[in-house]
């Protein structure tokens, strides 16, 4: 009977939508709502106004650079023991597109390719 009257579930976001709306809320310094994108794991260590510390360094940069981002790059490091490192996405700022590479990175971080929720996030300078 539901699909019937057309109604369609919400898709899942990806992890790559789920990064850039992360990263579009710090650049906001909508910072509660970034928050709730943490992983249960780092909010249990890491308090909403901590959380707002480590974000204003990429909320003033977007102040620099403006808040448009664009996906740069993504993948993990493999390790020495075979393992690897946590998924990353890195995004450039939209304002340095013609600079190759650009000068500063956006990275956010995922516990593995299926995770939605956010590892960790920082800045990544060249």
């Amino acid at each position: 009977m539901v699909a019937a009257l057309g109604f369609q579930p919400t898709p899942r976001p990806t992890q790559a939508q789920v990064a850039r709306r992360f990263l579009s809320e710090v650049l906001r310094a909508d910072y509660p709502a970034a928050y709730q994108r943490l992983a249960p794991e780092v909010r249990a260590t890491l308090p909403p106004t901590a959380f707002a510390t480590a974000a204003g360094p990429l909320r003033h940069l977007g102040q620099q650079r403006g808040q448009a981002v664009e996906l740069y790059k993504l993948g993990t490091w493999l390790s020495e023991g075979g393992g690897h490192e946590p998924w990353f996405y890195r995004f450039s700022f939209a304002s340095d597109s013609a600079r190759r590479p650009p000068p500063v990175l956006l990275e956010v971080t995922f516990s593995d390719t299926t995770a939605r929720q956010v590892l960790g996030f920082g800045i990544k300078n060249r």
